[in-house]
């Protein structure tokens, strides 16, 4: 129960962060409102562990583990934030749908899970598809659009990258201390990389501006990256990532209704192509998995049957 409610909780998070994103750079700056995003969010986890009196570990697989944090807190989060500022807030959304993909691919690479059969290749073929007619679209919306969906791809990716490397250190750190150790190392990169490009302190913050800081701040920051690293130590790194598989249409719906974000025929096809292949890509999992465990085990069978 407490991991199906975590998981719901995460999805309407990221169906809505992708729209605060947008709203809290528009005026101060991508790199102010993403530092100050996350030094709200430390603050406010500094003062979670404070109140609860635990301690962050400080072995070595505690200290990989943040690091690894760190690369999704910090080097995702930024080129997120970057790109936000030349792609509609939904279209976020729409690229991460292929974190999953991205994920599996890398654990068969990387923790040699034997997972990539035809059909998974084909799940593939879909979301590139997909990712080219959001490529096409993006031409109607200047040159800089599709910058900004390269940086989110490459985002994604980090994200996925991330969450493998978690998975494969293994340290069984409780969510909260993920989370604090991956902040107390992506927050001074963040500041550093403010004081260094921009720092300077906006003129003029809207209401809109400071709310969703705040709102990234307080709830996205502190709850949803606590309850996506808890959902990751409890569920595999794919079946997390799918979170991704619900999170598109209502992100792209809230950026039209709300922002008035386009919302073409082109749009809605390049969405569909990528979820369809979200959606094969867990669907055709599930049915190939008992099949080749039969085969394996008739396969035995047929060996032990002609040794004897």
């Amino acid at each position: 129960m407490r991991i199906a409610l975590a998981y719901i909780t995460v999805v309407l998070l990221w169906a809505t962060t992708p729209l605060a994103i947008k709203w809290s750079g528009e005026g101060p700056g991508f790199l102010f409102a993403v530092t100050s995003r996350m030094a709200i969010g430390a603050a406010c986890i500094l003062l979670t562990l404070a109140v609860l009196r635990r301690s962050l570990a400080g072995h070595r697989k505690a200290w990989l583990t943040y690091f690894a944090v760190a690369v999704q807190i910090y080097g995702s989060m930024i080129i997120i934030y970057w790109s936000a500022q030349f792609i509609p807030s939904g279209w976020i959304s729409v690229i991460f749908g292929l974190a999953p993909l991205m994920t599996a691919l890398l654990a068969n690479l990387l923790l040699k899970e034997k997972n990539l059969s035809f059909s998974k290749v084909c799940a593939y073929g879909l979301g590139i598809s997909g990712l080219y007619t959001m490529f096409g679209t993006a031409i109607h919306l200047g040159g800089n659009a599709a910058l900004g969906i390269a940086g989110a791809v490459f985002a994604t990716l980090l994200q996925s990258v991330g969450a493998i490397w978690i998975k494969r250190i293994n340290a069984g750190l409780p969510a909260l201390a993920q989370v604090a150790g991956g902040l107390g190392l992506a927050l001074p990169a963040y500041l550093i990389t403010w004081a260094i490009v921009d720092g300077q302190w906006p003129e003029n913050l809207s209401t809109i501006n400071i709310a969703a800081i705040a709102y990234l701040g307080v709830i996205a920051t502190t709850i949803g990256f606590s309850l996506y690293y808890y959902l990751l130590t409890h569920l595999s790194a794919t079946r997390v990532a799918l979170i991704s598989l619900m999170t598109p249409v209502m992100a792209l719906m809230l950026g039209h209704l709300a922002n008035h974000e386009p919302l073409t025929k082109q749009i809605m096809t390049g969405t569909s192509l990528i979820l369809a292949a979200l959606v094969m890509h867990e669907l055709m999992g599930r049915v190939t998995t008992p099949k080749l465990k039969w085969a394996r085990k008739n396969s035995k069978r047929a060996t032990i049957f002609r040794e004897s």
